[in-house]
């Protein structure tokens, strides 16, 4: 008996990275894509940017409301109604008849993709209730996303080459529709014994602060930097956050409460996931248009080149989870913020005739550094805080990602279309120089932030945090309940 309760274990761990597979998959074969959905729906570069921005967006915007879902109806009825819409949205992807049903369906398989993904995580720290189990299935977890992002640009390439790129929407649709029939036969139903209070108003004060930021500054090369309709959305997106703050301080179960950045840790960890994936999603972003439209290489070729990236990611990812776990993270986040500056750097003079050497020097360097990044930030974002407070700081840093991704692409996007000239061979190369500072920039962030926010210092700060956390609520609304759940911490 103990044997098949074991081997149940596992088939539920393998459902769970299924969605994070496919997802995974998704993102890195839809960048491989944008050069043909450019060429089939006619778009301008601001359409390619929606077209990941609307995904990535979506998510962060809902990943910590996606938590409380699970945790008040229900995670499995959650993960299967989330693999559901992701399944819609990728078909109604692979049938989108032009630029704008593209985007609002990478939109709702971005309303699929925040139910599926922190919820599966709830599913296996559920499930796997031993502690050094529970470190194998995150391990596995883990790893399954790194297999996903190595296999993304060469699927998506084989798919392109062989049919167009809707085929890289259809092949989300028989293994989400696998992932939501396995997860009602086998995968337990379980809830939080106390879930979070939902805060309609807080989401969507976020929410206006974040698609606000991202419309303005993908949209601000188009119709210009100063114009009123620019201006206007940049005062609303400060405006949502200033009353976001003020409103959250008040209430006594906030969607993300602001005192958890008097932390140096929490500070640094959200700003290091902002800074670090920002440089990751607009390195990928610059590369795909450089392969492709500049260089003139297909699909395939061009997610063959970058198979650096992901090796390289999964080969170090694990070594720098374990060197946190024994040493602490000040060394992979200090190395990691190097790594990202260095690879950028190399591509600083990019020009046509680049060796293709040198491209896949700076592809395995980013996907050093991103390898060596990746496991500390949540351990930096979690820190000193309280126990109860754990899961929902983990589910900030998890957002902070999403958000880089988001800004990566708006700010990496607008930067080589305000400076792109001539035909896009030459000009594109040229227009992206200074993009590639910016992501020097982006590494160099992490560096120091990785030095100041992981010494004494930064603790002690992370201390006197955990104490206001843990004093009882001196809020104004005395009808919330104070007790936090266990929102189980995200990737």
């Amino acid at each position: 008996m103990p044997e098949i309760a074991q081997r149940r274990r596992y088939l539920i761990l393998v459902i769970c990275c299924m969605s994070l597979f496919i997802v995974g998959i998704d993102n890195t074969a839809v960048n491989v894509a944008l050069p043909s959905i450019q060429r089939d729906l006619k778009a301008p570069v601001s359409g390619l940017q929606w077209t990941i921005d609307a995904y990535t967006l979506t998510l962060a915007c809902l990943l910590i409301l996606a938590g409380s879902l699970g945790d008040r109806f229900g995670r499995r009825r959650v993960f299967m109604t989330g693999t559901s819409l992701f399944v819609v949205g990728s078909a109604l992807c692979a049938l989108a008849p032009n630029l704008g049903a593209l985007v609002g369906s990478r939109a709702v398989q971005g309303v699929g993709g925040a139910m599926m993904n922190p919820v599966a995580m709830s599913i296996i720290t559920n499930v796997f209730t031993d502690a050094k189990d529970r470190a194998k299935a995150i391990g596995v977890w883990s790893a399954a996303f790194g297999v996903s992002m190595a296999a993304g640009p060469v699927v998506g390439g084989l798919l392109l080459s062989a049919t167009s790129w809707r085929s890289i929407f259809w092949v989300n649709v028989p293994v989400g529709i696998a992932a939501v029939v396995l997860t009602g036969i086998f995968v337990p139903e379980s809830k939080a014994p106390t879930a979070r209070r939902f805060d309609p108003a807080g989401q969507a004060l976020g929410i206006v602060f974040l698609a606000g930021v991202t419309y303005a500054i993908i949209e601000a090369p188009r119709v210009g930097w100063m114009s009123g309709r620019t201006v206007a959305v940049f005062v609303v997106a400060i405006a949502a956050a200033a009353g976001f703050v003020a409103y959250e301080l008040r209430r006594a179960q906030p969607l993300i409460d602001p005192r958890f950045f008097g932390s140096l840790p929490f500070s640094g960890a959200t700003l290091m996931a902002i800074s670090g994936f920002l440089a990751l999603s607009g390195f990928l972003f610059m590369n795909t248009l450089y392969l492709q439209d500049a260089l003139g290489y297909s699909a395939l070729k061009a997610g063959l080149l970058t198979l650096p990236i992901a090796v390289a990611s999964v080969i170090v990812g694990p070594r720098s989870g374990r060197w946190v776990a024994n040493h602490g993270p000040r060394a992979p986040l200090m190395t990691a913020g190097v790594l990202l500056a260095l690879s950028a750097l190399l591509l600083t003079g990019l020009s046509p005739t680049t060796p293709v050497a040198l491209l896949l020097v700076a592809y395995a360097i980013l996907g050093l550094g991103f390898g060596a990044l990746n496991p500390p930030i949540t351990n930096t974002a979690v820190s000193g805080m309280p126990r109860a407070q754990a899961g929902v700081a983990a589910a900030v840093a998890s957002t902070s990602r999403q958000v880089g991704q988001t800004l990566g692409v708006a700010i990496i996007g607008s930067v080589v279309v305000a400076r792109a000239t001539g035909p896009a061979r030459t000009g594109l190369p040229a227009a992206s120089h200074a993009g590639w500072w910016i992501l020097v920039g982006c590494g160099l962030a992490v560096f120091v932030l990785g030095m100041l926010t992981t010494g004494k210092r930064a603790a002690a700060t992370a201390a006197r945090t955990a104490a206001r956390l843990t004093e009882p609520s001196e809020r104004t609304d005395p009808t919330e309940p104070t007790t936090e759940p266990g929102i189980a911490a995200l990737r």
